[in-house]
């Protein structure tokens, strides 16, 4: 102490036993701390929000945010941890913001998340019968530490998607790969074009060419056809545009007989 001020260059030359013990006390510290820093690429990260989603079609925005948004904020406010909900309403569609506190601890997020999922499932029954949902997204964390891109000249969509397919599951096979997204896939659809001169030549109805192919395409309980080696279950559904343009279409005349819908339109 000098004039009742500290002196810490003076103290730590004083006592050089006790600086040298707090200088490799410190070393060590720090020495052990690298050791234990996060080395991962792509280190997990909690995120403590989802977004609930909920569609409602034909509806207000009124009717949306008092029938839909309200009853889910309201259960909403009974989650662990709860911290603020923000809402969005518009014709048609409801969005909920839950987001909980800090506090609560990462291993205990995925277990809340099923709690809410639980809640809302209990109010479903008191939602508009026409709803659909409510959706739940809470991947906000999902880390994605590589994109690829496939192209397949001379090849179907189709042929392309099964074989990235198989390429995602080879990939899910590998060590410390947890998920992965196809983004871009194209559904198969048949489109049928229907020829207006054929139609009327062969005395067909479109309306009666739609219904051919809904009732072909119906999934009923056909019944089971036995024999003595193998029990074999009837089908007929369409699943090529080739079985779709073979699909059987009864005249609308009443002296025709039936037509193939080959003869009238053009299936791809």
């Amino acid at each position: 102490m000098e004039g009742g001020r500290f002196n810490l260059s003076a103290a730590a030359l004083k006592y050089r036993e006790l600086t040298l013990f707090l200088l490799l006390a410190i070393a060590v510290g720090g020495i052990g701390a690298y050791f234990k820093l996060g080395q991962r690429e792509d280190p997990d990260f909690t995120f403590r929000a989802m977004v609930i989603r909920t569609l409602w079609p034909g509806a207000t925005a009124e009717q949306v945010d008092r029938q839909i948004t309200d009853r889910i904020e309201k259960k909403l406010q009974e989650t662990p941890y709860y911290k603020w909900t923000r809402t969005y309403s518009k014709p048609g569609e409801s969005l909920v913001i839950l987001e909980l506190l800090d506090t609560a601890a990462p291993h205990d997020v995925p277990e809340i998340w099923y709690q809410v999922r639980k809640k809302l499932g209990d109010i479903r029954q008191t939602l508009p019968a026409e709803a659909i949902g409510p959706f739940f997204n809470d991947e906000f964390g999902d880390v994605f530490g590589s994109i690829y891109a496939f192209t397949a000249d001379g090849f179907t969509l189709s042929e392309l998607r099964d074989y990235v397919e198989r390429v995602r599951q080879d990939l899910l096979r590998l060590p410390n790969v947890a998920k992965i997204d196809l983004v871009g896939v194209q559904d198969d659809k048949i489109f049928v074009e229907l020829s207006t001169k054929k139609l009327a030549a062969l005395g067909l109805d479109p309306q009666a060419i739609a219904q051919a192919l809904a009732s072909q395409n119906a999934i009923v309980s056909p019944g089971i056809v036995e024999t003595k080696n193998a029990s074999v279950p009837p089908s007929g559904s369409a699943t090529s545009p080739r079985s779709s343009a073979a699909t059987p279409i009864p005249r609308s005349s009443p002296c025709a007989s039936r037509a193939r819908r080959r003869s009238a339109s053009r299936c791809r």
